[in-house]
């Protein structure tokens, strides 16, 4: 029988998927979860159409974080904090700071998304920034010991 997936399945197929099956599987199993439906003409057509759409979509939102990964590649961002003579850092830069310091740039990022060691010196660092669709860019953290 022929079914069209309403719901990503193991073993069987993805989401707006047709596939061949067994009928007792379908009657016993798959329709009473709503895992899937019948597959008649027209709802397969409207399945292809819906899928087409989804992947349109994610081609949209893939283009998106591109686009805001070359926006921030290679950004200089400069921060102070407070350091000893030696050029270590009392504490660790906090996440926020980098934040804000993008924030200021126009750029908006989560701290979560920031992918970085504990950086306790002062001095230039990469960062990795990690955006959506695995996307990863990376910006250039000029640290400058803080004036008192």
């Amino acid at each position: 029988m022929k079914v069209i997936l309403l719901k990503n399945v193991p073993n069987l197929g993805q989401e707006g998927d047709v596939k061949e099956v067994a009928l007792g599987y379908v009657r016993n199993f798959l329709i009473p979860r709503g895992l899937a439906e019948e597959a008649t003409p027209e709802k397969i057509k409207a399945a292809e159409e819906k899928k087409a759409k989804k992947v349109q979509t994610a081609e949209l939102d893939l283009a998106k974080a591109q686009e805001l990964a070359s926006k921030f590649n290679g950004q200089v961002i400069e921060v102070s904090a407070r350091a000893s003579e030696e050029g270590r850092l009392y504490a660790a830069l906090p996440l926020a700071k980098i934040v804000a310091a993008l924030k200021a740039k126009g750029l908006e990022v989560s701290k979560d998304s920031i992918k970085s060691s504990h950086i306790k010196e002062i001095g230039e660092h990469l960062v990795k920034i990690e955006l959506e669709h695995n996307l990863e860019a990376t910006i250039t953290l000029i640290i400058n010991p803080e004036v008192k």
